[in-house]
């Protein structure tokens, strides 16, 4: 990821949230907020609420944590009504020491398209928050809504996106594009400066240990609005880097220190362990879901599966301090490494089967294909006339890496290798693999922390349309590039990069997706400042898109 420093919708069935049901269910969410964060430092019982996940048409998974005095058998219930007269699903999950107490169970068995509320009960009769969630329709749906999150780091302030979202109660589904947590400790990202010390970090020090990432996992989950969203939405979630280590790849990652964090492969292990336990997800790393013949999302790991290592940059340009010397090392890079037909970001197997994929979905007569995964498709460079712009009082980080940027663009190299933009062959398959299943193409994609909108091309011919969504609350490029005004920032790179259409550079918040048989409207919802708890918006952008166009109306 980037590191900035060192239609309307149909009428709601008798199972949708009333007028009461949102009154009841704000209540435990209400008394959370109040409560002093020292004092439910998670506790006994029911810690964390309830979440739902990884929707089917006919199943849902359930989910919370009970810590108690020994393993302990839950049972689940799932009703059409709040009230759970008549319950239509119920079973049991297991909340034990091994799984740092977080229960998950399929309840299946149910309808298509339908919200339902759910509900957890211990021995005791203690009983979990009153959770809601809904099933994925069949053929017919006209209409469905895409909740898309991205960047949520909690120690620069409140997840206002998610409460937002929460209270606006108009999506279908919440989709979680990664860097859900961060792995830093205090006072790293952000350093002392940028935090909000009313968010304080457990643990303190970096995540590396089993230990550390189950508390960094229980301070996020204890966050107000984070369990607010999972109370009333199901969720589809990806990883990206940050919930293991930052610029993470199969066999390594740019925050891992083999000599003084261990291996690779352990701390990886443990951090797919511990968002397996704490979020509500399976453990299939890549998969489908059907929305009726309306979308079928493809879920994609673009982080720890098959990606091969990113360039550096900086690495090629260390030293060279005759801009001639500096420009050919990065023509180098770009015939050579950068060229290389073998590189690759999903993995062959990975790519085989989104391939099949694509072709199955068109064939199936479904209208949309949605790419949901962490890092940018569409090309992004630099602007040279960025260099202009460069005061005497930047400091030297943001001016070396300005530098390393506009030298890149002048070699006609991408500014971030970290994304598809670093993959070149792999980015081309895909879209090769896209033209010949004549998909309708809508890819989704988070991590740079700002708003993007790209129309998608492969030697000339349209392959589809990419939303980038701005952070839940990580800084975008207003924080080291505040020399420059966000619109002026904002139409320079539009200018620089042919694809590109529209971008936001200095806002937070979340995009809602609405996908019909005929029309995508993606609308773009900025909250205000993340150093105060608010729902409130700031503003909204909408841009819509065609089927089969390939084109953005902005």
């Amino acid at each position: 990821m980037i590191k900035t420093d060192p239609a309307a919708q149909p009428a709601p069935s008798a199972t949708a949230l009333t007028r009461r049901s949102l009154f009841t269910l704000a209540g435990a969410s209400a008394a959370l907020a109040a409560t002093p964060l020292a004092a439910r430092s998670f506790g006994t019982g029911f810690t964390h609420g309830v979440a739902s996940g990884e929707p089917g048409v006919d199943k849902v998974m359930l989910w919370t944590r009970f810590v108690g005095e020994q393993t302990t058998d839950l049972e689940w219930q799932v009703a059409e009504t709040e009230d759970f007269a008549s319950p239509v699903a119920e079973g049991s999950a297991r909340a034990e020491a091994g799984r740092d107490w977080c229960a998950k169970s399929w309840a299946d068995g149910l309808m298509p398209g339908r919200w339902y509320f759910y509900r957890f009960i211990a021995p005791d009769g203690s009983m979990s928050q009153v959770g809601r969630t809904r099933t994925l329709p069949e053929a017919g749906t006209q209409s469905f809504r895409l909740a898309v999150f991205s960047c949520s780091n909690y120690g620069f302030g409140w997840f206002n996106a998610y409460g937002h979202a929460a209270e606006a109660n108009d999506a279908d589904l919440a989709v979680h594009l990664g860097d859900y947590i961060y792995e830093y400790g205090a006072g790293t990202y952000p350093d002392p400066k940028d935090a909000d010390h009313a968010r304080v970090l457990e643990p303190a020090s970096e995540i590396v240990t089993l230990t550390d990432y189950r508390l960094r996992y229980a301070t996020y989950r204890a966050d107000p609005d984070c369990q607010r969203l999972h109370q009333v939405l199901p969720m589809i979630s990806v990883w990206d880097d940050h919930e293991s280590a930052n610029d993470s790849w199969k066999d390594g990652a740019q925050n891992h220190q083999s000599d003084t964090e261990g291996e690779w492969a352990t701390r990886k292990a443990i951090a797919k362990r511990v968002y397996r336990e704490w979020m509500p997800v399976s453990d299939e790393v890549y998969t489908t879901y059907q929305i009726g013949d309306l979308a079928t999302l493809f879920k994609l790991d673009t982080r720890l599966e098959g990606r091969d290592q990113q360039l550096d940059l900086g690495k090629v340009l260390a030293g060279q301090k005759d801009p001639q010397a500096a420009i050919e090392a990065l023509n180098r890079v770009r015939e050579g490494d950068w060229a290389n037909p073998e590189r690759q970001l999903l993995g062959a197997a990975q790519e085989e089967w989104l391939a099949e994929g694509l072709k199955a979905s068109t064939a199936s007569g479904t209208a949309w294909q949605v790419l949901v995964q962490q890092v940018l498709i569409g090309n992004l460079r630099s602007p040279a006339s960025l260099i202009g712009q460069i005061g005497s009082g930047m400091p030297d980080y943001v001016r070396r890496r300005l530098m390393a940027a506009a030298a890149a663009s002048q070699a006609g190299l991408p500014s971030n290798m970290d994304a598809w933009d670093g993959y070149p062959a792999a980015r081309e398959r895909v879209f090769k693999a896209a033209l010949e299943a004549d998909a309708n193409l809508l890819v989704l994609a988070g991590d740079t922390h700002n708003g993007w909108a790209f129309e998608l091309a492969q030697d000339g011919a349209k392959v589809g349309v990419e939303l980038g969504v701005c952070s839940v609350s990580s800084p975008g490029f207003e924080s080291y590039l505040s020399f420059l005004q966000p619109d002026t920032l904002a139409r320079a790179l539009v200018e620089e990069n042919d694809q590109l259409v529209w971008a936001d550079t200095a806002q937070r918040g979340y995009m809602v997706v609405e996908l019909t048989p005929s029309r995508a409207v993606t609308e773009y919802r900025f909250t205000g400042s993340v150093r105060q708890r608010s729902a409130k918006l700031a503003g909204t952008k909408r841009i819509g898109t065609e089927k089969g166009s390939s084109a953005l109306e902005i």
